[in-house]
């Protein structure tokens, strides 16, 4: 694990609450741009009553936080981060 990337989290607040095909292009935008310095893993959709995104977030490897901040520049879609991250598993606490 000692030569994992660091992780980052970003945060994308959606105004104006979209579809999952709506979002698509901020998807696509962040897959075509990452680089072997910042590249985007996964992301979480959090949904409205509707079952529309109101916020995403997104898990990121990358060199260090000006490595993903790059990318965004690319990505059409307000953001918040990068954030330097974890990710904590419950079965570590067993």
């Amino acid at each position: 694990m000692g030569d994992c990337m660091p992780k980052f989290l970003v945060v994308h607040p959606i105004p104006t609450p979209i579809t999952l095909e709506e979002g698509a292009p901020v998807a696509k935008a962040a897959k075509a741009n990452s680089t072997v310095d910042a590249y985007w893993v996964k992301s979480w959709a959090q949904l409205n009553a509707e079952g529309k995104i109101v916020k995403i977030l997104c898990e990121w490897n990358a060199v260090n936080a000006d490595a993903v901040s790059q990318v965004l520049t690319k990505v059409p879609a307000p953001s918040e981060g990068p954030y330097p991250m974890a990710i904590v598993d419950s079965e570590d606490y067993r």
